[in-house]
């Protein structure tokens, strides 16, 4: 008989696929430590190949400051990529962080300026409005099941549209010091730290325990692995995107606040690129576009790998259409090496 006949409550009956079993281990099994094997190296050993090679290149490149300029350069970034981490490894993309992001810079900033709101209400409100977009993307992906690329493309110029409408294309200035105070620095090492890169380094160790040590966390391996088989364990698969969807805009709206410190202006310009800056971190990190396999850490690593190529590059004196070329270069590896690594497994 046909297994794919027989009825839903008959279909733990059926022999499991190895995904499956993978995918059940995830969700039941606690965590272990282990030595991280090559590939989860790899981001690592790549970071470290560029920093090697950069400082042969520059003598300014190898210096604490110019260390604490690419985290600056990268928290805006970086906090994105948390947020598309998390879909990823459900299988899922987000094409619309960018735009969701300057959003809610516009809505905290003109809330703060025009409307007179105490500045962490101002920020609250942006916080949900980014959070309300994430829930939107998860509600259209889970119960209209509509593929996430399709419905991320178009709130993505739903967010553009309302950002463009609500700021008269105008940039906002004259912030309040507490929509700033992340962008704030101080010294550390000889070198100066902005707070908000302490942000983005606490919230990527939050991630990384709620994905390593959390039965939530493992869900959403267990999710991108094998949605089917992750159902059949009695996982709620609609809850588990539900919740990765929310958080993800969450973090769009923490990525704007650390927009607005750094830049001190609200800019309805904002966020034009930094989608596919996320997700490029997110690859270069090792994270599976096919969902199921990857570490949040490894995201921010292939941030920093970005970061510090731009900044090589700049040292060096190449033109920034170049930095542009290299990271698409590594893109494309990057995904090659894991579709590669996906056909070895096998």
């Amino acid at each position: 008989m046909d297994s794919h006949a027989l009825p839903h409550d008959e279909a733990p009956l059926v022999p499991a696929a190895p995904a499956s079993e993978a995918a059940a281990a995830v969700a039941r099994e606690p965590w272990h430590f282990h030595l991280p094997s090559l590939v989860e190296l790899g981001p690592f050993l790549a970071l470290v190949a560029a920093c090697l090679f950069f400082a042969l290149q520059s003598d300014r490149f190898f210096t604490a400051q110019n260390f604490a300029l690419v985290a600056q350069q990268v928290m805006v970034v970086g906090l994105l990529a948390i947020g598309q981490t998390l879909i990823i490894l459900t299988a899922g993309i987000d094409l619309s962080c960018g735009m969701v992001m300057a959003l809610g810079g516009i809505v905290m900033t003109k809330l703060a300026v025009e409307s007179g709101l105490p500045a962490p209400l101002a920020i609250a409100c942006g916080l949900a409005v980014t959070t309300l977009f994430g829930i939107a993307n998860g509600l259209l992906v889970t119960r209209i099941k509509l593929p996430s690329f399709i419905v991320t493309l178009g709130t993505m110029n739903i967010a553009f549209a309302l950002t463009q409408l609500y700021s008269n294309s105008q940039t906002v200035t004259g912030l309040p010091d507490a929509l700033t105070v992340l962008g704030n620095t101080f010294s550390l090492g000889g070198a100066e730290v902005s707070y908000g890169v302490l942000l983005m380094l606490a919230l990527y160790f939050l991630a990384w325990l709620a994905l390593r040590e959390t039965a939530p966390g493992r869900h959403v391996y267990a999710v991108g692995n094998n949605s089917e088989a992750a159902r059949l364990t009695g996982i709620s698969v609609k809850t588990v995107l539900m919740g990765v969807y929310a958080l993800a805009g969450l973090m769009y709206g923490v990525a704007a606040l650390l927009s607005v410190a750094r830049t001190g202006v609200g800019d309805p310009n904002a966020g034009q690129t930094e989608n596919l800056d996320a997700i490029t971190a997110v690859v270069l990190g090792g994270t599976s576009l096919f969902g199921g396999r990857g570490v949040i850490l490894g995201s921010l690593i292939g941030a920093m790998i970005v970061g510090v190529f731009r900044n090589g590059l700049t040292l060096m004196g190449v033109s920034s259409i170049y930095q542009v070329l290299v990271t698409g270069i590594l893109v494309i590896l990057a995904v090659a090496t894991d579709q590669l690594s996906r056909r070895g497994g096998r």
